[in-house]
């Protein structure tokens, strides 16, 4: 069950982005991404309350860091994405968060002075030649003169982002439940992206509200949002965070068919060879290393 569980989840996050470039002529990104957070939160909200008054305290006492965390997940993460969805398309969407487990890998052995292997650097350069061949279009000489899709520069900063809150994970209150932390990160998402979202709305042409519009609202509301935290936090408590995360890997995999299928994106080599470095780099800097530290326990 568990990998099925995993598996849909990797699904209903890359039809979230499908979902999300097919809208983008029809609900501006800031708007689009407060209204999924709004309505996943009136769903979530009755089964909430009760755990928020029993864990209030140890919400407020961690007030900051649960901004920090509503910020960058909620209220950046998804944003950026739709943001960088109106200029690119899903398939270079999903690719380049594929680059998540390795800008992880370099902040925290930059920063964190985590140590890291040669092999994994290897690894990172492996992955950062992948990226700049989605965003260059194969064409790496296109970056001397910072001729890049704009599109790509958003969805990397969202994958920034949500690095930033990988990372920040270790700091997680330890008294707060895995629902009741996620519905405070989706408290916070919302309430800071309110103004944003109102703002957009001023200079943005009016939503004109079709089946299409509502439906994809409700899917982004449920499938990617509530069902993938519950599938995802199911299928770690099974598997372990380590086999979990390979999971996430399906993402481009699933984004490619589904944009082909519904948006009528094209494969180019491009794609292919960044696809294909990204995960070298990734099985270089982190599978490999994750294998072998499982083979020394053993």
């Amino acid at each position: 069950m568990a990998y099925l569980l995993l598996s849909l989840t990797t699904l209903f996050w890359a039809g979230n982005f499908v979902i999300g470039r097919a809208m983008h002529d029809v609900l501006p990104p800031v708007t689009m991404a407060q209204m999924r957070w709004s309505l996943a939160l009136l769903i979530i909200l009755p089964f909430l309350v009760p755990r928020l008054k029993k864990n209030w305290r140890v919400v407020l006492q961690n007030w900051k860091i649960m901004l920090v965390f509503g910020i960058l997940s909620v209220g950046s993460f998804n944003t950026l994405i739709y943001v960088g969805l109106t200029m690119t398309g899903a398939t270079n969407g999903t690719l380049l968060q594929s680059a998540i487990p390795i800008i992880i890998l370099v902040i925290t052995g930059t920063f964190l002075k985590e140590s890291v292997s040669p092999r994994q650097w290897v690894g990172v350069i492996c992955s950062l030649v992948g990226v700049l061949t989605l965003i260059s279009v194969g064409d790496l000489s296109q970056l001397l003169s910072l001729d890049v899709n704009q599109g790509d520069l958003w969805i990397l900063a969202a994958t920034l982002c949500w690095s930033g809150y990988s990372i920040c994970l270790r700091w997680r209150p330890v008294g707060l439940d895995g629902f009741t932390f996620f519905g405070v990160t989706v408290i916070i998402g919302v309430v800071v992206l309110l103004p944003f979202s109102l703002y957009e709305l001023q200079s943005a042409q009016p939503i004109v509200w079709k089946s299409e519009a509502l439906g994809a609202v409700l899917y982004m509301a449920i499938f990617p949002s509530i069902l993938a935290h519950l599938f995802w936090n199911r299928g770690v408590a099974e598997l372990g965070a380590a086999k979990a995360g390979l999971f996430i890997h399906l993402m481009p995999l699933f984004g490619m068919l589904l944009s082909t299928a519904f948006l009528g994106e094209q494969i180019h080599t491009y794609h292919l060879a960044g696809m294909v470095l990204i995960f070298m780099g990734i099985y270089l800097a982190v599978v490999s290393s994750a294998m072998k530290r499982t083979s020394k326990l053993s």
